[in-house]
């Protein structure tokens, strides 16, 4: 006898419901759940890539002196590191570092298309030294941006240094990056000027670094805080204290940078002395510097800034050459010039052996 088989007994419909609504909330739970370990995840990479690069990756380059490597590093790793701060706690104080640096990839290709404007210049082909001047411009304003996007950062972490307190620092790659922030906010008025451009640069921010400067150890940074204050008196008007000397200043700020093997007062002397129109001074200063790498080795702690202060030497040489003979300064030629007197070689007269 066949059976007939009874449906199976259906669940109340409120049960039903209530099932419904718990299969919602788990997997409810379950995404979510994913979300939190995915941000956890990524916080703790977030501060775990900022605490390397902080407390390693930025003494390590400190000690090297690839510029260009530098630069490559700051342009390629600037967005990643600076993207953790979506996740974590915005990395001001690196940024600094980055946006110094990768203003100055900027400057450094400006630096470049301005020579092929001024080499265009000597070969006549004015529209190609025009176009180049374009470029050279593009990349100031680029630069100038970069440079104020690292003062920003350098305001967030350290304060408005307008408010006339100095910031504790916590060692002395902090009170370094402080420093390093004050000569990006002055770049940036710099870059922003030259590219004749406007991206929002403080035009107070010359005076606003020159008091920052006096939180600094003038001794402990190799003269650079007191040279970078001086340039800041030579030039804007009305900035010079009375009974101030700021040429005095930097040149005793360069013996301070030759002695320490970081000889970045030598860069702020030689803009402060072609502000003034000073070739002489200008050029004193060039040879100084070239003699002071061959007599100091640099200091193996700061080797990146004091070979980034040779670079800006040789690009002011490079531009004088330039200006005046259509070609760079030769290769181990810096701190010489086209019209230096040759000197007098002593010639042996044969005759008298024959």
């Amino acid at each position: 006898m066949t059976r007939v088989q009874k449906p199976a007994s259906r669940l109340p419909h409120g049960l039903v419901r209530f099932r419904g609504a718990v299969t919602a909330v788990v997997a409810g739970v379950i995404l979510s759940g994913c979300g939190v370990v995915n941000n956890m995840i990524y916080k703790t990479t977030g501060d775990v890539m900022q605490g390397f690069s902080r407390n390693h990756t930025v003494p390590y380059l400190l000690e090297s002196q690839d510029l260009a490597m530098g630069c490559a590093m700051s342009e390629a790793t600037a967005p990643l590191l600076m993207s953790f701060g979506r996740v974590t706690s915005e990395p001001d104080q690196l940024a600094v570092m980055l946006y110094l640096s990768a203003g100055g990839c900027a400057e450094e290709l400006a630096r470049e298309h301005e020579l092929a404007s001024l080499g265009a210049l000597r070969a006549g082909d004015a529209e190609e030294a025009e176009d180049a001047m374009i470029r050279q411009k593009r990349a100031l304003s680029l630069a100038a941006r970069r440079y104020h996007r690292g003062w920003k950062h350098h305001n967030a972490f350290y304060g408005k240094p307008e408010s006339g307190e100095c910031p504790g620092f916590d060692n002395d790659l902090g009170e370094f990056i402080y420093m390093a922030g004050l000569m990006s906010g002055l770049q940036a008025l710099n870059a922003e000027i030259q590219s004749t451009s406007s991206i929002g640069v403080p035009k107070n921010i010359g005076s606003t670094v020159a008091r920052a400067t006096s939180c600094l150890e003038n001794d402990k940074w190799w003269g650079a805080p007191m040279a970078l204050r001086a340039t800041v008196w030579s030039m804007i008007p009305g900035a010079l204290p009375d009974g101030e000397d700021p040429f005095q200043r930097l040149d005793i700020a360069d013996e301070q940078g030759k002695e320490a093997g970081v000889r970045i007062s030598h860069v702020f002397h030689a803009i402060a002395a072609q502000n003034k129109g000073d070739h002489d001074r200008l050029r004193s200063v060039i040879r100084s510097h070239a003699e002071a790498i061959d007599e100091t080795p640099a200091n193996e702690e700061w080797t990146f800034v004091d070979a980034m202060a040779t670079q800006m030497i040789v690009a002011i040489s490079d531009r004088m050459w330039m200006e005046n003979t259509g070609h760079r300064t030769p290769t181990g030629k810096l701190g010489t010039f086209w019209d230096d007197e040759k000197e007098t070689v002593e010639t042996m007269d044969l005759d008298d052996l024959l």
